[in-house]
């Protein structure tokens, strides 16, 4: 009864650590206040270079954000995405997203540029943005 306890125990442990992961973080797709809604589709085209319409924002290589986002936006990890921007660079057919350190400067910048689209956790949403797509 004692080992099935601490199995048991161990168990839900497990399983709460693997909710509270990362890889199910919320992240929030923002926009300057007054944004129109926008599909995971057209996410996925800005921000592989398939789409000019906006200008996309990233938060640094190595971010846990970051590496959430392009799994859950794009279904591709850093490496793969890393490639395609280098064949999209390549072929001049785009520019890569413009880098800013972390969730304030994304805020910040999508705030000042209605053109201008990002991606924070989506505990750092505030009334400074308005989300336009939630990734969960």
């Amino acid at each position: 009864m004692k080992n099935t306890f601490h199995i048991v125990t161990a168990l839900v442990l497990v399983g709460a650590t693997l909710l509270c992961s990362p890889a199910h973080a919320q992240v929030a797709v923002v926009m300057a206040p007054g944004a129109s809604p926008l599909s995971k589709e057209q996410i996925a085209n800005i921000y592989l270079g398939r789409s000019a319409e906006l200008r996309p924002l990233d938060l640094p290589e190595g971010n846990a954000t970051r590496d959430i986002f392009y799994k859950k936006a794009t279904e591709r990890d850093p490496s793969q995405v890393k490639a395609t921007w280098s064949r999209v660079i390549f072929s001049g057919k785009g520019k890569i997203p413009k880098e800013v350190p972390d969730a304030a400067a994304v805020k910040k910048a999508v705030a000042a540029d209605p053109k201008s689209v990002g991606y924070i956790e989506k505990a750092a949403v505030d009334g400074s943005v308005k989300v336009v797509l939630m990734l969960e």
